[in-house]
């Protein structure tokens, strides 16, 4: 049960952040709401402002692990996400969980080749990355969502 509660808490502090930085870029995309951040950490990048960045932050490293709370404090039998669960023995909160650590991983890493450098929050953020990851194979948590 506390490794589980580890994994919610790790999911929840993802997705308050993301959730919040996302919401700062969709509305001010040229970045200035994020303390002076500017454009040209993006030139790189096929994004001309940080407004599709910032849907893709809020939604997907956001709004996702926030759902993942409470879907796995609740368990919840909904069909829609059903349909995207690899894992038929296990419930869908379990395997999202999963997707969500690769996704931010590959928004990690695609950040850092976007703006050409590595900054101590993608340290930090690709090690929460890891730890969900772990946390969610862990058999203890493994059993909690067996159906």
């Amino acid at each position: 049960m506390k490794t589980r509660n580890f994994l919610i808490f790790m999911l929840g502090f993802l997705g308050v952040g993301a959730f919040g930085g996302g919401g700062v870029f969709i509305l001010s995309p040229s970045g200035d709401m994020m303390g002076g951040m500017s454009i040209s950490a993006i030139e790189n990048s096929p994004f001309t402002s940080f407004l599709i960045p910032g849907i893709i932050l809020f939604t997907v490293l956001g709004v996702m692990p926030l759902v993942l709370v409470y879907a796995l404090l609740k368990k919840p039998n909904w069909r829609l996400p059903e349909y995207f669960n690899f894992f038929n023995d296990m419930h869908w909160s379990w395997t999202f969980s999963i997707y969500v650590g690769f996704a931010l991983i590959i928004w990690i890493q695609t950040e850092m080749i976007a703006m050409k450098m590595v900054h101590w929050s993608h340290s930090l953020y690709m090690g929460i990355a890891l730890v969900i990851l772990f946390v969610t194979m862990l058999p203890q948590v493994r059993m909690q969502y067996k159906k």
